[in-house]
């Protein structure tokens, strides 16, 4: 199957700076309208760092999810890109939030006993924030 049989087209390609990609391949995806991007100088790492973000949002969304259109599609990845950056932890960061710092450290143990913790469901159930309730 074909991206034109499907009504749909690519705009762009993303690709590093690999000598392995003659000109002539850049030729023919311009011949098809296709621009390609290439990545950045001395980047090294944003292919993997993309691969593991397309990773995860497969494994944790796109995989649970039944899509029905284009539409649902955009708003399911609007509030897993949410989820991601506001409330997911990251190992890599320290079990923290890459849009926020990290909380204090809960030394009280009379503190832990009384913790009240609230549980938001996003996109039906597929994600689950976790809060303390005020």
């Amino acid at each position: 199957m074909d991206l034109e049989d499907r009504c749909s087209r690519a705009r762009f390609l993303i690709r590093d700076r690999d000598g392995k990609f003659p000109a002539l391949f850049d030729a023919i995806l311009a011949d098809a309208g296709i621009e390609v991007v290439l990545s950045g100088v001395r980047i090294p790492r944003v292919n993997a760092t993309m691969e593991r973000w397309v990773e995860t949002c497969r494994r944790e969304l796109l995989d649970r999810t039944l899509v029905w259109n284009h539409r649902h599609l955009l708003h399911a990845l609007r509030e897993f890109e949410q989820f991601y950056n506001e409330h997911r932890p990251h190992q890599g960061i320290a079990n923290s939030r890459p849009l926020h710092t990290l909380p204090a450290p809960i030394t009280d143990p009379e503190q832990i006993n009384r913790l009240d913790i609230r549980r938001r469901d996003r996109l039906g159930g597929i994600l689950h924030e976790y809060q303390h309730a005020a």
